[in-house]
């Protein structure tokens, strides 16, 4: 049904919460274990970062064009290949620019932070700050609709703002929550106090949303 971990609190922030995003640098990427790289879409993302070491960058595009036409790719995956390719200066399709594919929502707490993330795969992840997690990897479709929830009220939102041009920033502080739109022109992000946030409509219809995801995931973890 789901996978569930128990982590340390620190390991969100160090190593979890930067694999929601679909945004490594493409150096960090290639680094995963030989058994997992040598695999595609991972060798495709190894050949590209070889091509730009020998200073080959139209070749590397190239390569890179290949993943996003991949059958039955994670839509992380996706979002990896149009960041590596945002890099390079390859911009997406005006058509799909701003089509969501993921939604990550960071709620800041006195101890961590709580993240849940949901994606068009209809895969979802939720750790809370104690560093309890559980990864839903669609074993079956009774969250597609949760899911799917989240995305249309996140694809509401996504027309009115524009991308995020800076690094991404780290994690919210302690009573702050921050709804992260995943694109394959970039994040769009907004942030704020979680009471604010909460009665904003726009922000406010999101962070229901997400919510009824988080406690569906929950329900799971106790049966």
């Amino acid at each position: 049904m789901s996978d569930f971990l128990n982590l340390k609190p620190g390991s969100i922030h160090r190593e979890i919460r930067n694999t929601l995003f679909g945004d490594l640098p493409l150096a960090q990427l290639v680094n995963a274990p030989p058994q997992v790289s040598l695999a595609e879409p991972w060798d495709s993302f190894r050949r590209a970062r070889r091509l730009i070491d020998s200073g080959n960058q139209e070749a590397a595009k190239q390569v890179l064009l290949q993943i996003p036409q991949m059958p039955q790719l994670d839509s992380r995956v996706l979002l990896q290949a149009w960041h590596s390719l945002r890099e390079l200066g390859v911009e997406p399709p005006k058509e799909n620019e701003k089509e969501v594919l993921g939604v990550v929502v960071e709620l800041g707490m006195r101890k961590g932070l709580d993240l849940l993330s949901a994606y068009t795969d209809h895969r979802a992840r939720y750790f809370d700050f104690t560093g309890a997690g559980i990864l839903w990897e669609r074993p079956d479709n009774s969250l597609d609709d949760s899911i799917d929830d989240l995305l249309h009220k996140a694809t509401e939102v996504v027309q009115a703002i524009g991308p995020w041009k800076h690094i991404r920033p780290p994690g919210p502080t302690q009573g702050n929550v921050r709804i992260n739109l995943l694109t394959r022109s970039g994040l769009h992000l907004g942030q704020g106090p979680k009471e604010a946030l909460t009665q904003d409509p726009m922000g406010g219809a999101i962070l229901a949303s997400a919510f009824r995801l988080m406690d569906r995931l929950i329900e799971l973890k106790k049966k």
